[in-house]
């Protein structure tokens, strides 16, 4: 028997953060750091700023060099430049999270459902990409919206599974209009859904186009303009990664998750090390077993498909700790049509 919700879990643990978007970059050189910029399109406000960004360049390449070389363990994962590599880890999480979870959370209206899926049986493997259920990766930009970015992925993909149709659907309509959360600063995949369930659906992306910018009003005018609806949704128990594998093999699941480690993750299954201070979202399309017998989790991220496989993320499954690697199994969801 899957252990029962521990709604408490889900929103002691809120933090209402997300990592933006990096890209990737190739083999790190001193020589190449003109045409990083060029690649990425990075210009500074003087030359001394340059100086220092150079500097941070080449240690970043460094780490980079000696993750490659490292003797004594195996990667299961590797890591590459970006267009973060001339950002220190510091300014990159100072940046691109941020916040503190809030003093005091309530029980989300509407309250979720029960979780349907503790007495089915989950296949070996699934990919909700093979059958056709997956929207093609999408960007955030220098935004927090990974939690808009994530319940979207999810929505989109139980309507495909449900009603045949991938439709591409609006993040802006969460992120300038779901007061529940807090647009480009943050917010929770669980809360999302409660407002399209409470807006009666959500309109398309066509209709409604993504704008990674905190002060664009709502535009009211979109929000009786529904495409699709749900009627609930169900948080997985906690801490639980046979109930999070039951729940990804009947449709993809938003997941919040730390992302600390993840900026300059090129491929691979990522094994850590990575904590539980859970500061972005992303979406589990399935699971599998490589060659090696390795399991692990296939999350579709919003950091455009320059960065890590194409856009995509491999995370260890079933490790040895109750909240799974870098806590994915503490706070998840997925909505109900």
């Amino acid at each position: 028997m899957a252990p029962p919700i521990n709604l408490a879990m889900f929103l002691s643990v809120v933090v209402w953060v997300c990592l933006p978007a990096p890209g990737t970059g190739e083999s790190p050189s001193s020589d190449t750091f003109e045409k990083w910029m060029a690649d990425h399109g990075r210009t500074y406000r003087d030359e001394a700023e340059k100086v220092y960004r150079r500097e941070v360049f080449a240690r970043n390449s460094e780490y980079v060099t000696a993750f490659r070389r490292a003797k004594g363990r195996r990667r299961s994962y590797t890591v590459g430049l970006n267009r973060f590599a001339d950002h220190t880890k510091e300014e990159f999480l100072a940046t691109y999270t941020g916040g503190n979870p809030p003093s005091g959370a309530s029980v989300p209206v509407p309250v979720p459902a029960p979780f349907k899926y503790a007495n089915t049986t989950a296949p070996s493997s699934m990919d909700w990409r093979d059958r056709g259920a997956v929207t093609p990766i999408k960007d955030q930009g220098n935004c927090g919206s990974c939690w808009a970015f994530s319940s979207v992925a999810s929505i989109e993909s139980i309507n495909q599974i449900a009603n045949g149709e991938l439709i591409s659907l609006s993040e802006q309509e969460l992120l300038a209009c779901d007061k529940n959360d807090s647009g480009c600063d943050g917010g929770l995949h669980y809360q999302a859904f409660s407002f399209v369930v409470a807006n009666g659906g959500i309109t398309t992306e066509a209709n409604y186009p993504y704008q990674p910018n905190q002060n664009i009003a709502c535009d009211s005018s979109k929000l009786a303009d529904n495409a699709v609806s749900l009627t609930s949704y169900s948080l997985v128990p906690s801490n639980s990664e046979e109930s999070l594998m039951k729940a990804v093999a009947n449709q993809p699941v938003s997941v919040s998750i730390d992302a600390s480690e993840f900026m300059l993750y090129a491929g691979g299954i990522f094994d850590g090390p990575c904590e539980a201070n859970l500061n972005h979202e992303v979406t589990l399309v399935g699971y599998g077993t490589d060659g090696n017998g390795t399991k692990y989790w296939i999350a579709k991220n919003s950091w455009g498909t320059g960065w890590g496989d194409q856009g995509y993320i491999l995370l260890e499954k079933d490790v040895d700790r109750k909240e799974g690697l870098c806590g994915l199994a503490i706070r998840a969801s997925f909505p109900i049509i």
